[in-house]
């Protein structure tokens, strides 16, 4: 009688059969590489250098000098504690938190009423709404120096009309320290309305209409459907929003630089003007560095935000 008796494979060459890839896998994951390739190297190139250089500034002594002679002497934290105790960062800081609350809240609140009102068709509502989308199609710059007209003091405008209809004709919109932060938060909050709205209006239109039948059905009033359906089907857009408005407003330049170049009295400093003032009027390279860095980490946090946010709404 023969017996056969079965080899069992050594468990070593088992496992390197099983971790070794195949021809066919390697060239998936070099193509899969290949197509990440150029994505990666463009953001090293355009984004990772940039803000390693900037850091490595904020910590030298850089001036127009250097772009001819190549020398940047590191000077410690020497830029840093020039910036944090200088009076005017405090201000800026200030008035950029004053600034990009103001202008988000405008923005949100008026773009959710738009995009609310907009939900319900009605005639010559798709021409409304392309028409409110101006002032977002138009350059900042551009936007910034209408409204500079508009706001002029003697004359502009709005004061000409106020004036005609017995009202105040001659308010110093921009040239009044007490009022010319209000005045750039205003035009900024009309300049981001249409994009609050177009993309609450999005988020409007995902949402099933039975639902809206059903709290109907149960008696529910306008404003409780609002507050408990609406508002909470519309959070992941909400959040997406608020943070894009945030990381987009709060570094700001173009806009107050047109309206008010910072004054008067530096009441409308930010910290994206005040980077500008220290690089390029004052030729401080470093401090401006610094502020910058500020502007990026503040950034980063809201990103950090965002991304938690959505992996938290993903769950």
């Amino acid at each position: 009688m023969t017996t056969s008796t079965a080899t069992a494979p050594a468990p070593a060459a088992t496992a390197t059969a099983v971790r070794a890839p195949g021809p066919g896998r390697l060239r998936r994951r070099l193509a899969q590489w290949g197509f990440v390739a150029p994505a990666v190297v463009f953001m090293l190139l355009f984004f990772g250098y940039p803000l390693v250089r900037n850091v490595v500034m904020s910590f030298q002594h850089y001036t127009p000098k250097t772009f001819f002679t190549g020398e940047a002497p590191f000077n410690g934290t020497d830029n840093w504690a020039g910036v944090f105790q200088d009076a005017l960062f405090g201000k800026a800081l200030w008035h950029t938190l004053v600034f990009t609350a103001g202008s988000l809240l405008g923005q949100f609140c008026i773009g959710l009423a738009l995009a609310v009102f907009f939900n319900r068709r009605f005639p010559l509502s798709g021409a409304l709404r392309s028409l409110i989308l101006l002032p977002w199609l138009v350059p900042m710059v551009v936007s910034g120096i209408v409204w500079r007209r508009i706001l002029d003091q003697d004359t502009g405008v709005l004061n000409s009309f106020l004036d005609t209809v017995g009202l105040a004709g001659h308010t110093p919109w921009l040239t009044s320290p007490d009022l010319a932060l209000l005045s750039v938060v205003l035009v900024n909050i009309w300049i981001g309305i249409p994009f609050n709205m177009v993309i609450l209006y999005g988020g409007l239109q995902e949402i099933p209409k039975e639902l809206y039948e059903a709290a109907s059905l149960d008696g529910a009033s306008a404003w409780r459907t609002f507050r408990s359906l609406t508002l909470p089907l519309l959070k992941p857009v909400i959040t997406v929003v608020l943070v894009l408005g945030f990381m987009s407003t709060v570094k700001i330049l173009d806009l107050i630089l047109a309206l008010t170049d910072g004054g008067p009295a530096d009441a409308t400093q930010t910290l994206g003007t005040l980077t500008y003032q220290n690089s390029f009027v004052q030729l401080d390279f470093g401090a401006g560095a610094v502020v910058g860095n500020v502007l990026i980490l503040i950034s980063a946090v809201f990103a950090v935000f965002y991304l938690r946010a959505n992996r938290t709404e993903g769950k």
